[in-house]
């Protein structure tokens, strides 16, 4: 089919005075509709090209260039005796009874018009009428603009009113396919009363030719308005109308003789011809929507008419006329393409030879009715003729129509006799022989059959001849027809030749499928086939159910029963996708009986889903107000009750759904309160919510669960469009632990009952669904651990059932497993690998391996986390993956290989680390995967190949270079621990780690990545945290008791400006150590570490954290800077030994440094990562975040930046200080040298952070026992180190302790000049100074001491 062009040849608008239409260019109206409707231009050449109304029966404008316009009629015409073939064109309706919605679909999606070849054009398609299942029965309604005529509305019974002779329902629907007819046609009553005799020429005919006698001849033409009418009136005193509408029946009806009045009625599918002599009657004929009223009065003359109409292209019509004798019998013959009904004639006793009545009617079950109009271009040849005019009346005589039900079974049987071409041939001698030997068999055996209509055969095929045939019978009865079967085989076998097997019988009902009104989602749908009182089916021996044409298996969601002539499909758990079209086939020997149903989706709704705590534990308090709130989604309303009482509530605002809130009074505090949240309809949906009433002071609290004690547990309700509960019970550390999770995305809830029925052939729409799903509902599935558990279990189902899967459905499978591996979804496989199966991520990985089996053709497919290629090799194969893993596959002596390649960059998240040597049993306190001894530091590579491999070798990018032992080569092994699964490294070795690229050499092919030791060795993690926790706590204690210290000597030891910077950094950075443990405190108590809670939520509360962050990041700066500051000092007062700066200024620059410095790297850090919520870590502690912005680097680049100044700072002072030593090396020797070296290192490392160097032994040697153990002591105890080598060697501060005064140098006999600096130190001096000698060396001025030159008296720096 294809559409070649548009043309528009009408425009009507509204005017003043009504309507107009008018013809485009080349177009015009006949003149016969400018005279009826009106013309609004002038009339030319028997055409116009505008009239003053809308055509009724859809006539439009015509072709000037092909047309051939009828000349308007006059009171005489005179024609020549012969007239030339002329092209006319013809619009024709097809009408279609339909209950596939797909076809609907599509014939409303199409664009029209449509050609089907070059004379035939379909113009447009109309639904008429649409027929449902009620309480009752069925109903027929009428779409807009169509209405059932009054005789249908009193047969079947109107649902409606009946309105101007029509209704708009009937309760039935029609078994001889009638259909909604328009409102434009006139849909009268039949009547006693003769009408009044008038001439009307119908809108739409096209050519009209009435040639009157002189006798008084009344002619009324009238046709559908979609049938163009040619009428002629021979030369005697007879009027001849002939209406020819083209559809799918055939009907014709004959009257003679007596004066009689026939009212006709057949169905909206009918071509009717009809034709009346005899004494002058007044007919009246009414054909449905193709007929409107014909009339014709008739003189005595007798004519005999014979009429042959068809719907094939260029088809003549020709019309003979011959005068008869008054009892002439009138035949008309009306051949169409499809279905012949037979002849119903009434003849009058009184006149003619009475034949028989009878009328067939085959029952279609007709949900909706579509009229398809199509333009075919037909050459009709007409007879001459002579005008005469004529007139007649007479009494009339009314007789009623009755009609009968007549059933159609379809039978088939199979001839054990070869084939030929001619049997598919309906006009060939071979196939008339064989089908008129069957039909007389057929009459013989089935004739006697009560009911029996007739019988005939309708088609031959192949297969030996398999012969189709088919009885008409008023009633069915299946083993009646059974035994007939029998006689009917035997007589085949005796007359024509063998039946190979048995004679079947299949019969297709009219009537539907028993159907519920409403299903709700979750609950049961009952569906009965059942046969009408009319069938007689009997007992059945078994049941076949369809669902849009895929059988239904009885299991699961779906239960098949049978109970003797019936059979009930019930569908558990209901689900939108539900609904379609369904077919139930009965079962007896040979014999099927089948009805048909259509589950509509608006019969399909969705259930309310109510939404509140349906646990929660109250601490009492009479008289307080206790908010019992809950929701459900709209348009739904809801109440609270408590046991059948209704309660007051409000409503919530500022919600997306219907919520309302209930205020409890607390009063005796004794028993439990239960109320229950009720939807108003359907009011079986309800939840109670039960209130726990406790005395006990609480342990937990939160906004969330409210209180709790020890051992209470409270179950809460989902978030909006998730269906499920979470559980959480209350801890002994005041926090709540989510013990269960089950909420679920109700969409992704669907699809996992959708499922648990796949089969092969829905996959790929049902993998498409799915992805659309889960990208729609993205946000609410990453952090979701049900709902991603239940895409497992899809995709696990999905990979099951499928036998080969293409490239489109390859990529929704991706696109869905994409969304699930990314690093949002971390916490939740965390989650998922620490629970009791935990085998998901292994379920997830085994179904991507089974799908790679069963791909088809080479392609491949890309997500923004996963790399699929398939394609073949020859030999060997080699390719490097997203440039992360390169794959190589040595010579194997193979040809045309396929090999499927699957790239997953961060299925490490996913992944759990556990290998052949993890402990699974249930004694596993810490079995959070996150807890494991290795880390997965590449991607996961899966190979699938459809030959043996022997040599593979892989080379993997490290995902963390700092990690850098004990690399293992490993694949998925999905048989350890009991189908659990883990890594195993059988088949595999490690070859060599270089500049990080590491390289395997494998014997096999599957899923494979590497394992490497984690940063902190396992045997030493507790080890690490008890030095951590006692050295923080000592170091407190120390820095509290440094701080007391220098407060109680604080005037007497910062008399001169270099001892007093050298104090006030002392005390600063005591105290910056000090807040930064707090901070270091109170984080570690705000974060939940899964290796002390395993199972737990790991999930930060941003603000307390952060909060926390900040200040240990701006303190732990604030510690650096002022060892920076000291170290300065050091370095100002041994290089610069006679300049001269004031306290205020070395004040202001100490106090710059030490925390202006880091208050600026702090807020930059903050305002640069926050806003995209990578300020901190997502889990396990409160700190700088890592992963996504680096943010950490705020504090490591400017802590290792100072220490490298500071052990700069250390060289300088000690080469300054050998070198003076050197000077007087007459009094010292090399062991002097060693001992200067020592006492520095020992007094200036922990004061100025050296021990900090330390962290980056730990990122180079990440699994080094010592530097870590190292590391973790010095930190910890800093604090301690302050106070003993700042403070407590200091000889000065603890002779003020002691209350005991230094000795002060007074003359110059015991100094030494400046000139000559500090003086290189003998062991004895050094050991003295260590047991507290004062004064051992002075630089003082050579005047008096206590005057303030430029150069000051210092000791013990």
């Amino acid at each position: 089919m294809q559409i070649s062009d548009v043309i528009i040849s009408t425009v009507c608008s509204l005017s003043s005075s009504g309507y107009q239409c008018r013809c485009e260019d080349q177009y015009r109206w006949s003149c016969d509709q400018c005279f009826m409707y009106g013309s609004c231009d002038h009339i030319t050449s028997n055409t116009c090209g505008c009239i003053n109304a809308i055509p009724a029966d859809g006539q439009h404008c015509q072709p000037v260039d092909i047309y051939n316009f009828t000349i308007c009629s006059v009171t005489t015409t005179t024609l020549s005796p012969t007239t030339s073939p002329v092209l006319y064109e013809y619009i024709i309706t097809i009408e279609l009874n339909t209950t596939d919605v797909t076809v609907i679909d599509r014939l409303r999606n199409i664009s029209y018009p449509v050609s089907i070849s070059n004379n035939t054009q379909v113009s447009g398609t109309n639904i008429s009428t649409v027929c449902s299942l009620s309480s009752s029965g069925y109903q027929c309604r009428c779409e807009d603009q169509y209405r059932w005529s009054c005789d249908q509305c009193f047969m079947y019974g109107s649902c409606d009113n009946i309105t101007s002779n029509t209704c708009g329902c009937i309760k039935a629907i029609p078994a001889d396919g009638q259909h909604c007819q328009p409102q434009t046609d006139d849909l009268i009553c039949p009547s006693t009363t003769p009408p009044v005799v008038t001439t009307t020429t119908a809108a739409t005919t096209r050519n009209t030719t009435a040639f009157l006698t002189p006798t008084t001849t009344a002619i009324t033409d009238s046709t559908s308005a979609t049938t163009h009418v040619n009428t002629t009136t021979v030369r005697s005193t007879t009027v001849v109308t002939n209406s020819i509408p083209i559809a799918t029946t055939n009907m014709t009806t004959t009257t003679a003789a007596t004066p009689t009045v026939t009212n006709s009625t057949p169905v909206a599918t009918t071509v009717m011809n009809t034709t009346t002599t005899a004494t002058p009657v007044p007919i009246t004929t009414t054909t449905v929507a193709t007929t409107r009223n014909t009339t014709a009065f008739l003189t005595p003359t007798t004519t005999a008419i014979t009429a042959t109409n068809a719907t094939s292209q260029n088809t003549t019509i020709t019309s003979t006329t011959t005068d008869l004798s008054p009892t002439t019998i009138i035949t008309n013959t009306s051949n169409t393409a499809t279905t012949n009904v037979p002849t119903m004639t009434t003849t009058a006793a009184t006149t003619t030879t009475t034949t028989a009545a009878t009328t067939t009617t085959t029952p279609r079950t007709t949900v909706t009715t579509i009229s398809t109009t199509a333009t075919i271009t037909t050459t009709i040849a007409t007879t001459d003729t002579t005008p005469t005019t004529g007139a007649s009346t007479s009494a009339p005589t009314t007789t009623n129509n009755q009609t009968e039900t007549v059933f159609k079974i379809e039978m088939s049987m199979r001839l054990d006799k070869d084939y030929t071409s001619e049997l598919s041939d309906t006009s060939s001698n071979v196939y008339k022989d064989l089908k008129s030997k069957i039909d007389e068999v057929i009459l013989e055996d089935y004739g006697g059959i009560p009911g029996y209509r007739g019988g005939f055969v309708t088609e031959f095929s192949k297969g030996s001849i398999i012969t189709k045939y088919v009885l008409q019978t008023t009633q069915v009865d299946f083993d009646q027809i059974f035994v007939e079967n029998q006689n009917f085989r035997k007589a085949i076998n005796n007359s024509i030749a063998p039946v190979i097997g048995a004679v079947s019988a299949f019969y297709q009902s009219s009537t539907s499928i028993n159907l519920p009104n409403l299903t709700y989602t979750g609950a049961s749908l009952s569906l009965k086939c059942k046969p009408s009182e009319s069938v007689i089916v009997g007992l059945i021996l078994s049941s076949r159910w369809t669902f849009n044409g895929r059988e239904i298996k009885d299991g699961g969601r779906f239960k098949i029963t049978i109970s003797n002539s019936m059979s009930m499909l019930e569908v558990n758990n209901v689900i939108p996708a539900d609904s379609g079209n369904y077919s139930c086939t009965l079962s007896k020997t040979d014999l099927e009986f089948q009805q048909k149903g259509i589950v509509m989706e608006s019969k399909i709704k969705e259930a309310p889903v109510v939404r509140l705590k349906s646990k929660f534990h109250v601490k009492c308090v009479p008289g307080q107000i206790q908010p019992f709130k809950c929701c459900v989604q709209r348009p739904y309303t809801i109440k609270w009750f408590q046991g059948k009482d209704q309660l007051t509530s409000v409503s919530v605002t500022g919600e997306d759904a219907n919520c309302i809130r209930h205020d409890y009074k607390l009063g005796s505090c004794r028993d439990p309160v239960i109320l229950t949240c009720r939807v108003d309809n359907p009011s079986s949906y309800e939840m109670t919510s039960t209130m726990m009433i406790f005395k006990e002071n609480s342990k937990c609290n939160d906004a969330q669960y409210g209180d709790g004690r020890v051992g209470d547990r409270t179950s809460i309700e989902c978030d909006i469009g998730q269906v499920g509960r979470r559980l959480a019970e209350c801890q002994e550390t005041g926090k709540w632990k989510l013990v269960e999770d089950t909420c679920i995305v109700i969409e992704i809830n669907e699809l996992l009952i959708e499922s648990q029925t796949l089969d092969e052939e829905g996959v790929p729409d049902f993998v498409g669904n799915l992805s659309k799903a889960v990208q729609k509902e993205r946000q609410d599935i990453e952090n979701s651990t049900a709902t991603i558990s239940a895409i497992v279990d899809i995709l696990n189902t999905v990979a099951n059932v499928s036998t080969a899967v293409d490239e489109t459905s390859m990529q929704h499978i991706l696109e869905t497993v994409d969304v699930i591996i990314g690093e949002e979804s971390r916490e939740s496989w965390v989650i998922l690998n620490a629970n009791d199966t935990r085998n998901s991520s292994s379920k997830l990985l085994g179904s991507l391996e089974s799908l790679s089996s069963y791909l088809d053709g080479e392609f491949s497919v890309r997500t923004p986390r996963i790399l699929l290629n398939r394609t073949t090799f020859d030999d060997s194969f080699m390719a490097d993956l997203n440039s992360s893993i390169v794959l190589n596959i040595t010579k194997n002596s193979m040809s045309n290989v396929y090999i499927t390649t699957i790239l997953l960059s961060t299925l490490y998240i996913v992944m759990p680390t556990r290998n052949s040597t993890f402990d699974v049993s249930p004694f596993n306190t810490t079995s959070n995967e996150t807890a494991s001894d290795n880390a997965i530091n590449a991607a996961v590579l899966l190979v699938k190949i459809n030959a043996k491999v022997q040599n593979v070798i892989l080379r993997y990018d490290k995902l963390n270079s700092s990690l850098t032992m004990n690399p293992q080569c490993v694949f998925w092994n999905f048989t350890l621990f009991d189908n659990i699964g883990a890594w195993d490294d059988e088949g595999c070795k490690f070859v060599s780690d270089r500049n990080n690229i590491v390289t395997c050499s494998c014997n096999h092919l599957t899923s494979f990545s590497i394992l490497m030791a984690t940063d902190i060795p396992p045997s030493i993690r507790e080890a690490l945290d008890i030095i951590t926790y006692v050295g923080v706590g000592i170091s407190m204690a120390s820095l509290v008791i440094c701080l007391v210290i220098e407060g109680y000597v604080w005037k007497a030891i910062t008399r001169n400006s270099t001892a007093f910077m050298r104090h006030v950094s002392i005390v600063n950075t005591a105290l910056s150590l000090l807040v930064a443990d707090i901070c270091f405190i109170i984080g570690a108590s705000v974060a939940n570490n899964p290796l002390e809670n395993p199972g737990g939520d790991y999930e930060l509360p941003l603000g307390p954290c952060s909060t926390a962050t900040f200040f240990m990041h701006f303190f732990y700066l604030a510690l650096f800077f002022w060892m920076l500051v000291s170290g300065l000092l050091l370095f100002y007062r041994t290089v610069m030994v006679f300049s001269y700066m004031s306290k205020s200024i070395m004040l202001a620059i100490g106090f710059c440094l030490g925390y202006g410095c880091p208050l600026i790297i702090a807020v930059i850090t903050v305002a640069v990562t926050a806003p995209g919520n990578g300020y901190i870590r997502k889990s396990e502690a409160c700190w700088l975040n890592w992963f996504e912005t680096k943010a950490l680097l705020a504090m490591v680049i400017p802590a290792l930046t100072i220490v490298f100044i500071n052990i700069l700072i250390v060289i300088v002072v000690l080469y300054k200080m050998l070198k003076r030593g050197v000077g007087d090396a007459a009094q010292s020797d090399e062991k002097h040298t060693l001992v200067v070296i020592t006492r520095c290192l020992v007094i200036l490392t922990p004061l100025f952070g050296l021990t900090w160097g330390l962290g980056v032994g730990t990122m180079v040697s990440s699994t080094n026992k010592a530097i870590h153990i190292a590391f973790a002591f010095f930190n910890s105890l800093q604090g301690f180190f302050i106070l003993l080598f700042g403070v407590l060697l200091d000889s000065k501060t603890r002779s003020l302790l002691g209350r005991k005064s230094p000795r002060t140098s007074t003359g110059s006999n015991s100094t030494r000049s400046t000139g000559a600096g500090i003086s290189s130190l003998s062991g004895n001096n050094f050991i003295g100074r260590l047991l507290g000698r004062r004064n051992v060396y002075h630089v003082s001025q050579a005047t008096n001491t206590n005057s303030s030159g430029a150069t000051e008296s210092f000791s013990n720096i």
